[in-house]
């Protein structure tokens, strides 16, 4: 179809996005790599592609504001090198725009965007180490934590750079002299001042030196964000169970708190208890590296499948895992399904039935429900089908199918 109004209408799936208040069986059209119109019925004939998606969930792309993406980095010693290929992993997901949180430092960072950032085929935006060297034993060698240089390393790429990260810093040895106790934090925010930028911190509590309401009461400002909330060493609950005084305080004062699931940094022992007395996670990520993609995280949709466990509502779950990690790192545009938007879309189904979740300790959780990724499109591009669902079947496909030479993308008529 030559003149069609739409390059390609997804039809009859549940959308949910949360950006705009829809939560209802929509047609969503596509044209020039841009949601074009979601509408009631729109109409197939208008459309050089459809596709039926009854049945499924269909979302915004997903943005997991924590994993860590520079695999491209060398072999030097000290160095941290668990990073994943995410257009080998989290596009499939449903995935459209992952945040590397803080793997590069200011020293790093040209390396690692034009290895990686530059080259990928889903979103890779960043933060940048207030380490000089990034994430590995630079975290701990204070000299290293030059404010300027990170700043002015952000502000040199802003059109990717979303923040800077602390990490790490100084967890088990006596603070000294030379490792004074809030030293990575109080650089880490300098850095966010002069650049303009939120800051996210992971942040061991070790009082009385260095107490966790200091942190989010304190240190933080409003729009920072504190990444791990559920994690073992958080002392989010009281002796009664019940969410500390301080934790609404801080939320209150607009510290965003991010789920940030990672190796050891999510327990169903606080999530669930803090869950049931009214403090969910601002918005939910993966800390996904090669260590724990086989488990405990595995991926997106399975993380957001641990608080569908928990009690979370599904919309609320999209909502978290797409409007405030948009709002967090400043990109509004991003995670919304409005006419005019970058066409990142994500299909999902919702499965039913008998299953289980494990969290860091290595401790269950049943649930009633999975999510399962069956469609991503990247800038309104099919990067991910999980059942062959646009393409045609072998002995129906036109003549280019049956000719020697270069792969062609086939689509089935829909």
């Amino acid at each position: 179809m030559t003149n069609a109004t739409y390059d390609l209408v997804l039809r009859g799936g549940r959308v949910i996005d949360p950006a705009n208040d829809i939560d209802a069986v929509r047609d969503v059209a596509i044209r020039e790599g841009r949601v074009a119109a979601v509408a009631e019925t729109i109409e197939a004939t208008g459309a050089a592609r459809s596709i039926d998606v009854g049945g499924f969930i269909v979302t915004p792309g997903l943005i997991d504001i924590h994993l860590h993406a520079y695999w491209t980095r060398g072999l030097e010693p000290g160095n941290w090198r668990d990073s994943l290929d995410t257009d080998s992993h989290v596009i499939r997901e449903g995935v459209t725009t992952c945040v590397d949180t803080g793997t590069a430092g200011h020293m790093e960072f040209e390396h690692f965007r034009t290895t990686v950032i530059d080259r990928a085929i889903g979103r890779i935006l960043a933060y940048v180490n207030i380490a000089a060297d990034g994430m590995g034993a630079a975290e701990q060698v204070v000299p290293g934590f030059d404010a300027g240089a990170a700043a002015d390393c952000a502000r040199a790429h802003a059109d990717v750079v979303v923040g800077i990260k602390t990490a790490h810093y100084w967890t088990t040895q006596p603070f000294d002299d030379d490792h004074p106790p809030w030293a990575s934090v109080e650089k880490v925010v300098e850095a966010g001042i002069l650049c303009d930028m939120p800051v996210m911190v992971d942040f061991y509590p070790r009082p009385p030196e260095r107490p966790y309401p200091d942190l989010i009461l304190e240190k933080l400002r409003p729009g920072d964000i504190h990444t791990h909330v559920f994690a073992h060493h958080f002392p989010v609950l009281d002796d009664d169970g019940r969410v500390c005084d301080y934790m609404h305080q801080a939320r209150e004062r607009g510290v965003h708190f991010d789920l940030g699931h990672g190796a050891g940094s999510f327990w169903f022992h606080t999530a669930v208890r803090a869950l049931a007395d009214g403090f969910p996670p601002d918005s939910i990520s993966t800390d996904l590296h090669q260590s724990n993609i086989r488990g405990p995280v595995l991926s997106m949709p399975e993380t957001m499948s641990k608080c569908l466990a928990m009690g979370m509502e599904l919309t609320d779950v999209i909502y978290r895992s797409t409007v405030t990690p948009a709002a967090a790192i400043g990109r509004t545009e991003l995670g919304t399904l409005t006419p005019g938007a970058e066409a990142d879309i994500a299909v999902f189904d919702l499965h039913h039935g008998n299953f289980g979740f494990r969290d860091c300790g290595w401790a269950a959780l049943d649930g009633t429900e999975r999510l399962e990724c069956m469609l991503t499109l990247r800038a309104g591009e099919m990067v991910f089908d999980r059942d062959a669902r646009t393409s045609p079947y072998w002995d129906e496909a036109d003549d280019s199918y049956w000719k020697p030479g270069p792969v062609q993308r086939l689509w089935r008529n829909s």
